[in-house]
């Protein structure tokens, strides 16, 4: 499947483009091949390269690297996620499996920017859950229990409280999480590009149309060569399923977000000048909305089945003017015009929220779908899917391996009728959110 993103997110259009890419135009061999070089990609790159100094590995994107999803999300590195449901002490036992997997993650990337020295803005400020319905808070207050359970610290705030923190009223409710982590996930992809060791051969704009095993080798075709590789690992997330691999446990959503231009000193002021921040919404569709580093205000709150990940202007601006609504909303006293681009973005969601990390065949290694939370859990699991793939073992290996595994889902066209039902219903239960 073709794959074009746009070319209006701020995030990647704020920094530097990069030169000297290069495209895959002859047949090649090398030991270890990766597709995908997203965060998961450039993580397993960088691990297979720090243990195979002599080796030869190449890595290789449909798209530029890095400027996928790894670049389009909001930068929440989480430490923590709503909606989950907690209605058994095995679904609490599987929750604090789940945060465990985050706080390895959390340490991955922490780790990755210290030997680096990475500057992507990377702010521990924690993160809100919050909503304009104190109906919610019955929702906040069971969330709180469970964190404090895990010894996850975090208190219960209100509208007054939310307007000193976030420069809006329109919150009546929230709850703050301390171990939230902001950042441009931008700059911490282009900064794992970056990198990336001598060894690595990076390709990209090079579109993966077929792969097969021949005489326990990789054969993968593309539009201008063929690689032949040892070992392969599928780093493609919410193009897992378009590959023909664990098509039966997970599918892609299109989510779509805008960001304002740098906020002037004069309108900083009127909202109260606040610090940075950022909220997730109680129910499922309603808005992500951040602050940035730079006075910026980010909105996301459209998600939708496609079955094409390309969006048109013309569709792009459908969306612009929803998330106008909801900017406008938060923040009556800014001006109409106030939105500066506009873009889309793939996630690749399963039916329980689960990851996918396993040896498919004796030489095929896969890991994805991060269900939203990729910044910290693709960094890891593209540093452990290496080692794995390596016959290693580790302790975070242990630990990510003891989740709770990703369930099948129906087929086609009973799972694009249900998840677009479904979005259906949690959009009209988070009209208000917007």
């Amino acid at each position: 499947m073709q794959i074009v993103n746009d070319n209006y997110c701020s995030w990647i259009n704020n920094i530097d483009k990069r030169t000297n890419i290069r495209t895959l135009s002859k047949n090649l061999e090398c030991e270890w091949l990766i597709v995908g070089a997203g965060y998961t990609g450039l993580s397993a790159a960088r691990k297979l390269a720090e243990i195979y100094p002599n080796k030869t590995i190449i890595l290789i994107d449909a798209q530029l690297a890095g400027e996928g999803a790894s670049s389009r999300n909001s930068g929440y590195l989480v430490d923590t996620t709503l909606n989950d449901g907690f209605t058994s002490a095995r679904d609490l036992e599987n929750y604090k499996k789940k945060i465990d997997i985050y706080k390895l993650g959390i340490e991955a990337v922490k780790k990755f920017i210290k030997e680096y020295q990475v500057d992507c803005d990377f702010n521990e400020c924690g993160k809100y859950y919050a909503s304009s319905k104190i109906d919610d808070l019955k929702i906040l207050e069971n969330f709180s229990k469970i964190l404090s359970k895990l010894n996850n610290e975090n208190n219960l705030l209100f509208n007054n409280n939310l307007k000193k923190k976030l420069g809006t009223n329109f919150y009546n409710v929230g709850l703050y999480t301390k171990g939230g982590i902001l950042l441009n996930p931008a700059k911490l992809a282009r900064a794992m590009i970056n990198a990336l060791p001598n060894n690595v051969k990076l390709f990209e704009n090079s579109l993966l149309i077929n792969w097969k095993t021949n005489n326990r080798k990789i054969i993968c075709e593309f539009k201008k060569g063929f690689i032949e590789s040892n070992k392969i690992i599928f780093a493609t997330n919410a193009f897992l399923r378009s590959l023909g691999i664990k098509r039966n446990y997970n599918f892609p959503l299109i989510l779509t977000a805008s960001m304002t231009r740098p906020l002037t000193n004069k309108e900083y002021s009127e909202i109260g000048s606040p610090k940075e921040w950022g909220v997730l919404p109680v129910r499922p569709m309603g808005a992500t909305v951040r602050m940035t580093k730079d006075k910026r205000i980010l909105i996301r709150n459209t998600a939708e089945v496609s079955n094409t990940f390309k969006m048109t202007k013309f569709e792009l601006d459908k969306k612009a003017a929803i998330q106008k609504i909801g900017i406008k909303k938060r923040f009556p006293q800014l001006p109409n015009d106030i939105i500066e681009t506009t873009w889309s973005g793939v996630v690749s969601r399963t039916r329980n929220s689960s990851q996918i990390f396993e040896k498919l065949d004796e030489n095929v290694f896969v890991a994805g779908c991060y269900n939203g939370s990729g910044i910290g859990v693709g960094t890891l699991f593209g540093e452990q899917i290496a080692l794995k793939a390596s016959n290693e073992t580790t302790q975070e290996i242990k630990i990510i391996e003891n989740r709770i595994k990703p369930i099948s889902l129906p087929p086609d066209p009973l799972l694009t009728f249900g998840v677009k039902a479904r979005l259906v219903y949690e959009r009209l239960k988070a009209k208000s959110e917007i």
